[in-house]
């Protein structure tokens, strides 16, 4: 049967006024991405900032002072106990005060004077192990610099003679924000695409209208794209909601072309697209859908790369992860918003990922036509 554009034109404005028409859907559709774009962008934050800290000082000289004042004027850390006796840091470590204890010996000035390498102790709750490292690399470079100013003030040598700088490229000032916010959009698209096309599905045959449209003149293949053109339009509406968002109100750069974003989002919806009529076929329910889809989703956040890096897992993950379209994607919008690249250099992404949406597409539609028939 040949497929009518006009018959595709009328299913597509059926679905988008039933899809406009319900205040819950528009709320779903267009405000709970902005409102989970903030909420994550602001939440998902692995900077280290104002951490809580201990400082034994058992020198109590001007040298000691100026040290923990370059300490608090980094932003890093901020002070909020002091004292002379050693267990202090213990006790707040223990009891969850503080995050950072550091202990200034006795000797510590009369050390850098006469030349010698005076010592510094740094003990930090290692629950959260992020924070950990993130705050010891902090209080190393703080102390480092202020040892080799220190030094340079007395006309010392600095021991090992190496003078190191270090410069970050792509996001020089290591903020996390500019990081995950990018990988927050891949997450959000995802989730709409699956939302709108499994539930939408699953909604009209438990309502009895699917079976109403499958006794029309309308052919399966009708159907589907009827279906996933307007999630397709409502997808890409986001993306530049949720795209201005990142770029005006978290200042995240976007230094790539915007075509290649749009092109790149583009497959990636239509991936999500596939995943959902997948998902359709095999739910009777709302609620299996939901639960259904869930189970896709969640393995597939922690297998893209959004929470921990792909090269850290084991192999086995590592792999499974090469089935992922969020993981490419992510890669995608990251390049394209911090290192400008476009489809030059992201060309193997994008055959991927339209290999993908392909083969996804293709299963789901057989699916869907024979779940129809």
């Amino acid at each position: 049967m040949k497929i009518s554009p006009l018959r595709i034109r009328v299913l597509v404005q059926k679905e988008m006024r039933q899809l406009l028409r319900d205040p819950k859907t528009k709320r779903m559709t267009f405000a709970a991405p902005i409102i989970q774009l903030l909420l994550f962008g602001y939440a998902v934050n692995t900077d280290v900032r104002n951490l809580a800290m201990v400082v034994v000082d058992q020198d109590q000289t001007s040298v000691s002072r100026l040290l923990q004042e370059n300490l608090t004027a980094s932003g890093y850390f901020r002070i909020v106990e002091q004292s002379e006796r050693a267990d202090a840091i213990q006790r707040a470590l223990d009891g969850g005060g503080a995050g950072v204890g550091v202990q200034i010996p006795p000797d510590f000035t009369e050390s850098l004077e006469a030349g010698r390498r005076a010592s510094v102790q740094v003990l930090i709750d290692g629950t959260s192990s992020n924070t950990a490292t993130v705050a010891q690399g902090y209080v190393g470079r703080i102390v480092q610099e202020f040892a080799a100013e220190q030094a340079s003030e007395r006309g010392f040598d600095l021991p090992g003679g190496i003078d190191l700088r270090s410069r970050a490229w792509y996001n020089p000032d290591l903020a996390s924000q500019d990081y995950n916010v990018p990988g927050i959009i891949g997450l959000l698209l995802m989730l709409m695409a699956l939302l709108l096309t499994s539930l939408g599905v699953v909604r009209e045959r438990e309502l009895g209208t699917l079976e109403q449209l499958m006794v029309s003149p309308i052919s399966a293949r009708e159907m589907i794209l009827g279906k996933t053109i307007p999630v397709v339009i409502i997808c890409l509406i986001d993306l530049a909601l949720i795209t201005t968002m990142a770029v005006l109100w978290f200042d995240i750069p976007l230094r790539g072309p915007l075509l290649t974003l749009i092109a790149a989002s583009f497959l990636y919806i239509l991936a999500g697209l596939g995943f959902g009529l997948l998902i359709s076929t095999i739910s009777k329910t709302q609620q299996e859908a939901f639960l259904t889809m869930f189970l896709f989703f969640l393995p597939a956040i922690i297998l893209s790369g959004f929470m921990y890096p792909v090269d850290t897992m084991p192999e086995f993950f590592q792999d499974l992860s090469r089935l992922d379209p969020i993981r490419y994607f992510m890669e995608m919008v990251r390049n394209i918003f911090l290192k400008g690249h476009g489809f030059s250099e992201l060309w193997v992404h994008f055959l991927v990922l339209a290999s993908m949406a392909f083969l996804v597409l293709l299963a789901a539609g057989a699916r869907f036509k024979k779940s129809l028939e």
